[in-house]
Formats: C-alpha cells, sequence, structure tokens
C-alpha cells in the first residue's frame, strides 16, 4: 500500500498563512489534494495537521485526516522529529509525502516517480534539481577550480534535493527518521515542478505563474 501523506501547520514562518490562504482561485492544500486525488498508484491520502481548519479541507476533499499534536507544528521541532512521527503514525508499506508547497508537480510525474521506485532497486526515491553553478562552502570553491573557471554548462552535475516528491519505505523511515534511505534513487524534476514556496518572494513568483497558466487554459 502507498499513502500520500499531505503535512501541514496553519504557523508558519516565512510565509505567513501559505498553507490556506488564497492562492489564485484556491489554496496550495486544497490544489495538491486535486492534484494527488487524480494519481492513479496512491491508494489512499492523509492530510497530518495539528489544525482542524486544514483538516476540515481534508475533509471537504474527501481524503482521510490525522490529527497531530501542536509540538510537530513548532518552531522547536526539526524535521528529523516530523519524518519520524509521520512514520510512526502512518498504518502502511510505503509514505508519499507530497508537500503543498510544490504546487506544479503533475499528475504524470507523480505518477511515474511511483513506478520507478516500485519497480527498481531502491528503498527511497527524492526528487532534486540539477545545480550548475560555481558554489563556495567555507570561503572555498566546491566543484571548481578557482583558477581554471570551466563554463558553468561543463560544471559538474550536483543534485539539490527539492523535497517536492518523496517516497520511501515505511520501515526504514522509521529506522532512518528522514526520506533518503540505505538505497537512495533521485527523480529529477523541471523548473517549473521545482519551485518551492518559501517565502513572499516565492509566493508571488508562484501565483503569477498559476494565474498566467489558468489563463492559458493549463490544469491542475
Amino acid at each position: 500500500m502507498i499513502t500520500a501523506v499531505v503535512a501541514v501547520r496553519e504557523g508558519s514562518q516565512r510565509c505567513k498563512q501559505k498553507n490556506i490562504r488564497p492562492f489564485g482561485d484556491t489554496n496550495l492544500l486544497e490544489m495538491k489534494l486535486k492534484n494527488l486525488k487524480k494519481v492513479r498508484n496512491l491508494d489512499k491520502i492523509v492530510v497530518n495537521s495539528e489544525s482542524d481548519r486544514l483538516l476540515q479541507v481534508g475533509i471537504d476533499n474527501g481524503v482521510e485526516t490525522f490529527k497531530r499534536d501542536p509540538y510537530y507544528a513548532t518552531s522547536e521541532v526539526n524535521n528529523s522529529e516530523i519524518h519520524g512521527h509521520i512514520a510512526d503514525v502512518t498504518e502502511t508499506d510505503t509514505i508519499f509525502l507530497a508537500p503543498v508547497c510544490s504546487p506544479f508537480i503533475s499528475v504524470e510525474t507523480h505518477e511515474n516517480a511511483i513506478d520507478y521506485f516500485m519497480y527498481d532497486e531502491m528503498d527511497s526515491l527524492t526528487s532534486v534539481t540539477e545545480v550548475k553553478n560555481h558554489l563556495w562552502q567555507d570561503d572555498k570553491p566546491l566543484n571548481y577550480d578557482v583558477r581554471n573557471v570551466p563554463n558553468s554548462q561543463d560544471l559538474p552535475d550536483i543534485k539539490l534535493l527539492n523535497y517536492g516528491i518523496a517516497i520511501i519505505d515505511r520501515k526504514v523511515m522509521k529506522e532512518v527518521k528522514g526520506v533518503v534511505g540505505h538505497k537512495p534513487g533521485f527523480w529529477k524534476t523541471s523548473d517549473l515542478e521545482s519551485i518551492d514556496i518559501d517565502t513572499e518572494f516565492d509566493w508571488m513568483v508562484a501565483e503569477s505563474l498559476y494565474l498566467r497558466m489558468k489563463e492559458d487554459e493549463h490544469k491542475f
């Protein structure tokens, strides 16, 4: 059984109320749920939240809900704790994490990623963006020789985890308390699908794109 878990909280630090506030003619949570309900190879969808208002969106859209302890909506909790909690409370074989802040991932991409995970020897699959930039850390170049600077297209491929899709065996998720297992696989998403709404600027860009695409009759 593959269960999609949509974990959402009311409070968000950098983009206030992003999960529930109006986004074009919808909101990010409702948009994600309508998208997931079209994915043929998901067995169940669960909204995991401390918020009755967000859980009601799940109920209104015909999916299951789980009311979590408010602790998991605080800024004190880290991702490992949240992932451990989700693995503990979700009765399933495989967990498909579907964050609402990645609103442009298509039904087809979801289905193809699940198929790839199911028919290959991996225990987790995470979506990535391929980065070709001149990167530095601790005042040192990470991926190039500063005295022989290559063109950006000639830089080595670096995978940036964008977490728009994360699929993992539940037992492995309980063990590692994360979404990258012992035999990880990766799924490259397009520039559009890699958009992740974290800030007000991200929101402005994403909503403008959404409205433009609606005008052009692209449906999600």
